[in-house]
Formats: structure tokens, C-alpha cells, sequence
């Protein structure tokens, strides 16, 4: 029945159709307090339940587009939505206090709770959705995951997404880039730098899709040369995500 929560009430919308963020674009990740508006880049990403409408439309107005950070992986405790995931859906503490892995051979379950999600950003006005913590195959979530388990759950994410008109971004989850590059309209990463693997991004660059890439410890003296030559939009950010950036 169109308009049901995780049913299409129309075909994907085609690749052009949506926003499609090129390698090299300036970006300001930010998931804690209230959003600094002021920083000059053309990407914000920013936290999908707690920002405004009103802060999007803000940020159209000055010419950006904004990513709806969710949390797609993971049962987080303080969200509003949160009795909707019963307990049977929920794992082993994901290291994050209040959160828990998701079952995600759960899809039944698990899709319409995240096509819920999905209309929120785009009842906001959101143009693409990060989703957070899609590997859990290789993490010890409490459940025997496998690594078509992940393929299956976030090409099942990609089209809630892409049937809202939305792009999508690959977070982390580097080993499954080769199998759903195609799925994803870019890539986001922590710390490619740090554990020496952001030449494993390269085809989200050489398929013409951005890679939004941050690193916590390591100074921009350290990643940006590379970052730079390898085509990524980095910077260094504090562990809380707040308003501070050093952009290479």
C-alpha cells in the first residue's frame, strides 16, 4: 500500500534524480549541541532527530546540503522511538553507553521501524542519510552475523533512501565497499588514517562519489597530504562531534 512505512509508493527514484556529493566537497560534521550554522562549507551532517526543519531549511537557504545522521545499526536508549525495538532485536553494548547492536537478520522487524526514520529526515527536508553503525558482522554484536546478513540489511537501507528521494553514504564498513559501491551514493569514515586503510576508499572516488572522512587522534599534518592526493574531504574533529573542525 503506498505510503506505508517500508513500502515503496513509488519506483526508486533514478541516480540523477537525487543528490550526488563529487569528491572534493568541504563538509561540517557536527552531532552535539545546536548546530553551528556560520562554518562556509556546502555539507553539513547533522543529527536527524535532534535538528529542526527549520535549521535545514536554514541551511538550504545559504546554499548547503544536509545529511541526516541516524543511527541504523545500533538501539540507542535516549531516542524517542526507542520502545519500538523490542528487546529480542537487541544485542551486546556497542561500546557507546546506552546502545545496543540490532538482530539484523531481523529485517521484518528492523525495516519498517527504519523506513520511519527515513521519512523523519525527509519530512525534514533532509537530501541524504549517514547511517551509523552498519558492520556489525564483524563486531561482537550478541548475535551469529554473517557477512551477507550486512550485504542484505544495508542494501535494504540504501532503497528505503533512494525511495525517498534521498542519497545514502556507506559509513565505515570498508571490507563490503567493493560489493555495495554501487548501492551507496558516498562514503563517510573515521579513521581510515589512523589504522592505514583510506586507499581502500579510492573506488567511492574513482566511481566520481565523495568520501566524508574524519580523524580524531591524528593531526592534519599527519593524514591531509594523503587525504589530499587521494581525492577525500577531511578533517580533524574532537570525539564528541562538536562544532570544531581543522580542515586539511
Amino acid at each position: 500500500m503506498p505510503g506505508t512505512p517500508g513500502t515503496p509508493g513509488t519506483a526508486p527514484q533514478p541516480a540523477g534524480a537525487r543528490w550526488q556529493p563529487a569528491p572534493g566537497l568541504a563538509w561540517q560534521w557536527q552531532l552535539g549541541g545546536g548546530v553551528d550554522q556560520s562554518v562556509d562549507v556546502p555539507v553539513y551532517d547533522v543529527d536527524g532527530f535532534e535538528t529542526d526543519a527549520s535549521v535545514v531549511a536554514a541551511l538550504h537557504a545559504k546554499g548547503r546540503k544536509v545529511i541526516c545522521y541516524i543511527n541504523a545499526g545500533s538501539w540507542e536508549d535516549f531516542r524517542p522511538d526507542s520502545a519500538a525495538f523490542t528487546k529480542a532485536l537487541q544485542g551486546s553494548g556497542n561500546g557507546w553507553k546506552g546502545e545496543k547492536w540490532f538482530d539484523i537478520r531481523k529485517i521484518d522487524q528492523l525495516k519498517p521501524l527504519m523506513a520511519a526514520r527515513f521519512d523523519m529526515c525527509r519530512s525534514k527536508g533532509f537530501d541524504a542519510v549517514e547511517p551509523d553503525t552498519i558492520e556489525a558482522y564483524n563486531q561482537n554484536s550478541g548475535f551469529p552475523l554473517t557477512a551477507e546478513d550486512q550485504l542484505r540489511y544495508n542494501r535494504m537501507l540504501a532503497s528505503l533512501a533512494h525511495e525517498r528521494g534521498m542519497a545514502i553514504g556507506l559509513k565505515n564498513d570498508l571490507d563490503q565497499i567493493p560489493a555495495l559501491l554501487a548501492d551507496f551514493d558516498f562514503a563517510v569514515n573515521e579513521e581510515c588514517a589512523q589504522f592505514n586503510e583510506c586507499a581502500r576508499l579510492s573506488p567511492f572516488i574513482q566511481a566520481g562519489k565523495a568520501v566524508f572522512h574524519v580523524e580524531y587522534k591524528l593531526g592534519t599534518e599527519k593524514f591531509c597530504a594523503q587525504s589530499k592526493s587521494l581525492g577525500l574531504s577531511s578533517m580533524q574533529k574532537k570525539l564528541e562531534l562538536d562544532a570544531w573542525r581543522k580542515p586539511c
